[in-house]
């Protein structure tokens, strides 16, 4: 990292820390909102805090993988719904900096703090036609979507008789956008990751990005036209990663919560000081060693796309899948240490005014991502060392 690099990081993580009280003392009211209230992306966009890996190109700061997950982390200290949203948009800008040259003005030229929403699987549907595609779908799970003002919603390409011949991820303004008011949900309450859905929306050509063509080569039309790094990083394994950082926050602020939390009880139908009993002792140290090893995963595999992405070097197969694997087991242990701690709060924890209980929900969302699934990459990685065809290409 450069020295520039590195101030640039720097300030960027001193000014997020200073929003974590805001976010914080409105934590309850977004979640109530079931979206992210106006103030708080007002605060993101004043802090720099979604720009962290957007390309320098686009306006964005063009920092690494390890400084995403660092800002992210930080803003979920105070708002786990609103971190979980900045991480994703983190992931869509960088993904703008592969699509065509002229996306990239589309979206940035004017607002270099233009939000983009995504949901990237192939959930809909896009005809080719001579000048770009017609597209239709329905995509659930929308996060953040009512604060972006551009979104990338993914679709299976068939041409002029109905064969598919691609798929990947349509550029469209919000105004083009139905949103559902159809999220509610026990955790990540307040992400308003609603269903979005559009009906033969005309998209010009180059508003499209192949996903198995950015796999397969690394890159995609508008890379060559970027002037930092990052852009070169593994495609997937950011795309995971991007989903983790909220869990190292949450884990982070459970634990600092927790002494508050059993100063001062009893343990229950005992006459035993629970803040001086060696059991609850045992407890925060089990739990935050679990958060700790969760964040040292997920803190590696970010240093190990950097390091990759700096040098122009592409990242072993074998070790792009591994990192997938990384990420659910990352976020899985920091969901088990909170476990812990949810547990050790006895009947209290259950109260909807336990930072507990929010954080125990969210922790739990965010495992039940698709991609973040613990057992379906355990057994992707199992294939992968055992030398047998993997089961998908998401890798």
């Amino acid at each position: 990292m450069t020295i520039d690099e590195a101030q640039l990081a720097d300030e960027l993580l001193d000014r997020t820390r200073a929003a974590v009280p805001a976010l914080r003392e409105r934590a309850d009211a977004t979640a109530a909102l079931r979206q992210v209230p106006p103030e708080n992306w007002d605060l993101l966009r004043e802090t720099g805090a979604l720009k962290a890996i957007q390309s320098t190109r686009n306006g964005g700061y063009g920092l690494s993988m390890r400084d995403h997950l660092e800002t992210v982390a930080t803003l979920a200290e105070g708002c786990g719904s609103t971190a979980w949203c900045a991480g994703v948009v983190h992931a869509h800008s960088w993904l703008m900096s592969h699509y065509p040259v002229e996306a990239q003005d589309d979206v940035y030229g004017a607002d270099p703090d233009a939000v983009v929403s995504a949901v990237i699987g192939a959930r809909g549907t896009a005809v080719q036609t001579d000048d770009g595609y017609v597209l239709s779908g329905f995509w659930p799970f929308a996060s953040g979507n009512e604060g972006a003002q551009w979104l990338l919603l993914g679709a299976a390409v068939k041409d002029g008789d109905g064969n598919v011949v691609d798929e990947g991820d349509f550029l469209v303004p919000s105004s083009d956008v139905v949103r559902h008011d159809d999220w509610f949900v026990n955790g990540l309450t307040g992400t308003g990751s609603c269903s979005v859905s559009v009906e033969n929306v005309a998209v010009p050509a180059h508003r499209y990005l192949s996903l198995p063509g950015l796999i397969v080569n690394g890159a995609g039309p508008g890379a060559d036209a970027q002037d930092g790094w990052n852009h070169r990083c593994a495609p997937v394994p950011v795309l995971c990663l991007a989903l983790t950082g909220t869990a190292i926050g949450i884990a982070r602020q459970a634990i600092r919560d927790f002494p508050s939390l059993v100063r001062g009880k009893t343990i229950a139908y005992t006459t035993d000081d629970q803040f001086s009993h060696p059991l609850t002792h045992l407890q925060a140290g089990e739990a935050a060693m679990l958060a700790h090893e969760g964040a040292l995963i997920l803190f590696n595999c970010a240093d190990e796309i950097d390091a990759a992405g700096r040098a122009g070097t592409t990242l072993a197969f074998e070790t792009r899948a591994r990192m997938r694997l990384d990420c659910a087991k990352g976020v899985r242990r920091c969901l088990e240490a909170v476990e812990i701690l949810f547990h050790a709060s006895g009947a209290s924890g259950i109260r909807t005014a336990s930072p507990l209980t929010r954080a125990v929900a969210d922790l739990r969302a965010i495992n039940q991502h698709g991609l973040l699934n613990l057992e379906m990459n355990q057994e992707l990685y199992g294939r992968i060392v055992l030398e047998l065809e993997p089961n998908t290409p998401l890798i």
